[in-house]
């Protein structure tokens, strides 16, 4: 009996064992299945035939059309300066006040010397009156009359220019008050209060940004296909906006230091762009009517050298390209694509060739 029940323990062991050896081989054969590359999420677009423009950049500088010195234009004193460097002014608001006191003396002294000549003038007036009645009378001759009125003359000659000396003594008082000739900001301050200035000397230096010009050095092996009026877009750090202008002139010398053509174009009245910047300009040199585009984010660099990804089966499959032109986000394919070809652009830095991928969302280049 005993034996019996040792005998029924060692099979139900051995039934287990088996069992549980079974249930292990089934586990390692699913997890054998699910072993193997997980499909990369991918994003998708299509290779699009478009038209493009032919550009070429270059990085320049921005001058200031309108940065003038302020100079006096009378000597004087200076009674106070009312700017600061770095203050915005607007035209035509008062900078600077020079000492108008010799000035006001003058005009009195000049504003005397016409009443005097006035007084001579009315009474040399009656002489002459008095002097006709005496010829008409035949009490006198001619000739006394004619030397009445050649020294009347003399005194109107005289009055005349006594008041131009004060209208001369008035515009040079005038000038004592000086006034901001543009818009701008006040880049230096030369003189301050109680500096002696002559006729010449600097007061202060304004620059403008109401007229500016971009000075851009292409390369020399386009200048042959620059051309004044060709169309060119200027971007500068200071500002988001992109202006579009034209080449106003080329400069007819080669630059020796960089071996560039010096291309000018003007912006006018674009409040965040500032004189000594840098300017980016991208000047059209032409347009080509068929190029096949995609996001530039499609193409990678591989040991192979650029490639994309063509999408089929649900695998990538790797395509090496050559590239072209690059537009506002997209590259030209020259060779190793098709038109409408469906192509990974988002996640194509992660693919290898044939890797398995799943498609998230479609976008379309443009």
């Amino acid at each position: 009996m005993h034996k019996n029940t040792q005998l029924i323990l060692l099979t139900l062991l051995f039934t287990l064992v088996t069992g549980c050896g079974n249930k292990d081989k089934t586990a390692d054969g699913k997890a054998n299945e699910n072993k193997g590359p997980k499909p990369t999420l991918v994003t998708v677009t299509q290779v699009k035939d478009t038209a493009i423009e032919i550009t070429e950049s270059a990085v320049g500088s921005i001058e200031g059309l309108i940065d003038p010195t302020i100079a006096a234009e009378v000597a004087a004193r200076v009674v106070k300066v009312h700017v600061s460097p770095g203050q915005r002014v607007k035209k035509g608001e008062l900078i600077a006040t020079l000492d108008a006191v010799d000035f006001a003396l003058q005009r009195n002294e000049a504003q005397a010397e016409v009443a005097r000549i006035e007084a001579l003038l009315q009474n040399q007036t009656k002489i002459v009156t008095r002097s006709q009645a005496l010829v008409n009378k035949n009490f006198i001759s001619q000739n006394a009359v004619d030397t009445d009125l050649a020294q009347q003359n003399v005194l109107k000659e005289q009055l005349t220019g006594a008041k131009a000396r004060i209208d001369s003594i008035n515009h040079s008082s005038s000038k004592t008050r000086i006034y901001a000739p543009t818009d701008g900001v006040v880049e230096k301050k030369i003189v301050d209060t109680g500096e002696f200035v002559k006729v010449g000397d600097p007061l202060l230096q304004i620059i403008s940004n109401k007229r500016l010009r971009a000075h851009i050095p292409f390369p020399e092996r386009i200048s042959g296909q620059l051309r004044p009026g060709m169309k060119v877009r200027l971007s500068t750090p200071t500002s988001t906006k992109v202006v579009e202008s034209v080449i106003r002139e080329l400069k007819p010398m080669i630059t020796e230091s960089n071996r560039s053509i010096d291309v000018l174009a003007d912006v006018t009245d674009e409040a965040d762009w500032q004189p000594g910047a840098s300017v980016t300009g991208t000047v059209v040199i032409g347009e080509q009517s068929s190029a096949l585009m995609v996001p530039e984010q499609s193409v990678v660099l591989r040991p192979a050298g650029e490639v994309v990804y063509l999408v089929k089966d649900g695998k990538a499959h790797q395509a090496i390209v050559k590239t072209g032109q690059h537009q506002n986000g997209l590259v030209e394919i020259t060779e190793g694509v098709s038109a409408n070809d469906t192509i990974v652009m988002d996640g194509a830095g992660f693919l290898t060739d044939q890797a398995p991928i799943q498609i998230t969302t479609s976008h379309t280049a443009q």
